[in-house]
């Protein structure tokens, strides 16, 4: 008797799950030929502002409405991009663009505490900071992993980190860590210490927060936010 109970539950769930599959791929072929281009990350060109310059090449002004500085990949020294994963993405070089133990590990967490804890790689945030907006519905999510799975298929790991480093909004109109580099610390990414560039990389989840004040006003204080360096963690390829 207990053994046909079984093989009843067994077989309905069995059922369930083929159908839940099923529908999952119907929903994401309806999606995926809807997904936009990938023009704008393969032919990067964000708006640069006006910049006043000296004879000595020292910037005296800067005029616009956002403050960038574009960088290279090369460009971008390691403890920034060890800070970065530390803090965003630690398994960004092993993943296709979506971190499943990730997503596991906080489905347990929410479920667990009832906390909130997102789970989101930095190819679904270029995904995002790119083509989507921050409306918490599930055919936006869908459409993030969709478009996270199709940057993953076209762009190199270098490429996708490389957009993700000129294009995250870091507060103060800074988009990118070199322009956050030198707002609130008055250095180029290579003149970082480990600390400063802990504390850029943990500034996408909270660019507004007041910690950033005191940053920008006292640029040769970095203890004054100590308590959101993140972790550093090796870069892994």
């Amino acid at each position: 008797m207990l053994r046909r109970w079984l093989l009843y539950v067994g077989s309905v769930l069995l059922g369930l799950c083929l159908v839940g599959g099923l529908l999952g791929a119907f929903v994401l072929a309806l999606l995926y030929p809807t997904l936009p281009s990938l023009e704008s990350l393969t032919d990067y060109h964000p708006k640069i502002p006006l910049r006043v310059v000296s004879a000595e090449g020292d910037i005296l002004g800067e005029f616009g409405e956002e403050r960038r500085a574009i960088v290279a990949i090369r460009e971008v020294p390691d403890v920034m991009i060890n800070a970065i994963l530390a803090a965003e993405d630690e398994r960004f070089y092993s993943h296709g663009g979506v971190d499943y133990l990730s997503v596991l590990r906080a489905a347990a967490s929410n479920l667990s505490s009832g906390t909130q804890q997102g789970a989101g790689t930095i190819t679904m945030q270029v995904a995002r900071n790119f083509f989507l907006t921050r409306e918490k519905t599930i055919t936006r999510k869908l459409r993030e992993v969709l478009l996270a799975w199709k940057i993953e298929a076209n762009l190199s790991k270098d490429e996708i980190l490389q957009l993700y480093v000129n294009q995250i909004f870091l507060g103060q109109r800074a988009y990118g860590f070199a322009a956050a580099a030198q707002i609130y610390f008055g250095k180029a990414l290579k003149d970082l210490t480990p600390a400063e560039a802990a504390m850029l990389a943990g500034l996408p989840k909270a660019p507004s927060s007041v910690c950033l004040t005191r940053i920008s006003a006292k640029p040769s204080s970095p203890s004054s936010c100590a308590g959101r360096v993140p972790p550093m963690s090796r870069r892994a390829k």
